[in-house]
């Protein structure tokens, strides 16, 4: 007699998943889709059956408040104001009228277009098309819930506390009364207590907006309205240049000719090179601020100057510091390929003892001292189109190349923790990629010894690369964590280096198959503990201990091994 084994909530999830990444590369390929028709049901029915922590209360019928300051925060001003909303490469628009809007959240150019369309920009790869449709398909889902609790019935007709709402939002300025009552009849559309309106509603204001919550709400639903009551549609459409250039590493590949060019132009390019993949600031501080700020700081910790540094009132301080760099050795160079990814490059023959915290051997002459090469984060698969290219020789003329002497590469990144809470920190030993058996241990040069003993709870194992951080849930998550794959923590870009270097080291020979790498996270949430995920908001100075924590013991190891 056969049984029947029921699925688990995790096999569910992850199936829902997979129906997400299958239904959206399918649409690109398409070239368009509109999100409230036929074609997107799919993405919004595998998103309400995931029901990711990110995103809250997706699958009730209130609406989700912290997951839409989330996304919001990584889409452009506006975009819930638009029925088009258009997804290109980079196709020439900055050279035009049209200013660029960059979300607060994520480095990407969007263009107004009209009162109807929103253009934007994509050049870090796949990875940032399936965080824009996924976020695109849950603000749909709570436009849609929005729609269904303001029309009476099959009639054309909206509730009295709509009528009022779009009678506030047509005001030109709000009285603290007019507000008070406008944020009581929208709480009640959206389900939720006046209180729970208040607790967010700053979080969306803006300098300009103070009022942009009630805007956002009602653009939100008067578009879902429009599209029951009329043929108007949304729709997403993705750009032919998009569709034939994704996947191609144009913008990688001109991001590294960029970097080599300039090495070469400096005379550097034969030099040792140590890569890091890290934020803009966290090297060049625990190379330069202790010294640099001596006087300002004569009897503080290194901790405490950097603390000071991360605060937005210290802007002063923090062009000191940038001034003394560039005048002993570091070379900035700002992206203009598309990738959003900027660089330093610090040369050590210029570090001298009395401006710089770090030194090595004098015995080691300046033609060998190598160069610490810093980029920003990449996205998700941007990590592997990278690095890639960077690893390649570089060509400067048709029969000649250079292949660049690396002798480490480190990857320092936020991650989200499976045990432990914002700040601890993560020393894998492998990284696997969600929804297949793929997977790439490593010799970590790291280890959870050398955070001993510093106030902070260190995990070590493997490391789980997802697809989208806004996509993981608690059953897919625990199941990581409880399985034999000894899952400590979840992040975006760990396989796409680690596969980029191992190509580079053993299989093509373009570096030596010796590389040092070096992989540290800290916690930025904690998505298995509610108000702890990434919609619960940011580190704040809660991330400056780790972040320098690993930083300098990267760059201890640079300069003493």
């Amino acid at each position: 007699m056969s049984t029947t084994k029921n699925t688990t909530r995790a096999q569910e999830s992850t199936n829902a998943i997979e129906r997400l990444y299958i239904t959206m590369r399918h649409l690109f390929n398409r070239g368009f889709y509109k999100p409230m028709g036929v074609s997107g049901e799919t993405l919004r029915n595998a998103l309400l059956q995931l029901r990711p922590e990110i995103y809250g209360t997706i699958a009730d019928e209130k609406s989700e408040l912290n997951g839409l300051i989330y996304v919001l925060e990584r889409l452009p001003e506006g975009i819930e104001q638009c029925r088009f909303i258009n997804l290109t490469s980079d196709e020439g628009y900055s050279k035009s009228h049209f200013q660029a809007i960059v979300p607060p959240k994520r480095r990407r150019n969007c263009y107004r277009i009209d009162d109807e369309q929103m253009n934007i920009e994509i050049t870090r790869g796949r990875s940032d098309i399936y965080d824009i449709l996924t976020h695109l398909t849950f603000l749909f889902i709570e436009s849609y819930k929005i729609s269904k609790r303001v029309l009476i019935g099959d009639t054309e007709k909206t509730i009295r506390d709509w009528d009022k709402l779009e009678s506030a939002v047509n005001k030109t300025k709000l009285t603290q009364a007019e507000r008070e009552i406008a944020i009581i009849h929208t709480a009640n559309i959206l389900g939720r207590s006046f209180a729970e309106i208040m607790e967010v509603y700053e979080k969306f204001a803006t300098k300009k907006n103070p009022d942009r919550f009630l805007k956002i709400i009602y653009w939100l639903g008067k578009l879902a309205i429009e599209e029951e009551l009329t043929s108007d549609k949304r729709a997403i459409t993705f750009t032919p240049l998009l569709r034939e250039r994704l996947g191609h590493h144009i913008h990688g590949e001109r991001w590294a000719d960029g970097i080599k060019s300039t090495l070469k132009t400096a005379g550097l390019i034969d030099r040792p090179i140590h890569i890091i993949s890290a934020n803009m600031h966290s090297v060049m501080n625990s190379l330069f601020a202790k010294k640099a700020l001596a006087k300002e700081f004569p009897n503080k910790e290194s901790l405490e100057i950097y603390e000071q540094l991360s605060s937005s009132e210290n802007t002063a301080l923090r062009k000191k510091i940038t001034d003394i760099a560039l005048k002993n050795g570091m070379i900035a160079i700002d992206d203009l390929s598309g990738t959003n990814i900027d660089v330093q490059i610090f040369d050590t023959a210029k570090f001298t003892d009395d401006v710089c915290c770090y030194s090595f051997s004098k015995d080691i002459p300046s033609e060998k001292k190598p160069i610490i090469f810093v980029m920003d984060y990449a996205f998700g698969e941007q990590a592997y189109e990278t690095i890639d290219e960077l690893l390649r020789p570089y060509k400067f003329k048709k029969n000649q190349e250079v292949f660049l002497d690396i002798e480490s590469i480190s990857i320092m990144g936020k991650a989200g923790i499976l045990e432990g809470g914002k700040g601890d920190l993560m020393i894998p030993s492998a990284h696997i990629f969600e929804g297949t058996a793929d997977n790439y241990p490593f010799k970590n040069e790291l280890c959870a010894d050398d955070f001993k003993d510093k106030g902070l709870k260190v995990l070590e194992g493997t490391m789980v690369t997802v697809l989208g951080t806004s996509l993981q849930n608690k059953d897919i998550l625990k199941f990581f964590h409880a399985s034999t794959w000894n899952v400590i923590g979840l992040e975006m870009e760990g396989v796409h280096y680690q596969k980029a270097i191992q190509s580079a080291s053993k299989i093509r020979k373009s570096i030596r198959e010796d590389v040092k790498v070096r992989y540290a996270y800290y916690a930025s949430d904690n998505p298995l503990e509610t108000g702890s995920t990434l919609a619960s908001g940011g580190l704040g100075t809660t991330g400056v201990k780790p972040t320098y924590l690993i930083t300098e013991k990267i760059l201890e190891q640079i300069f003493n091994n």
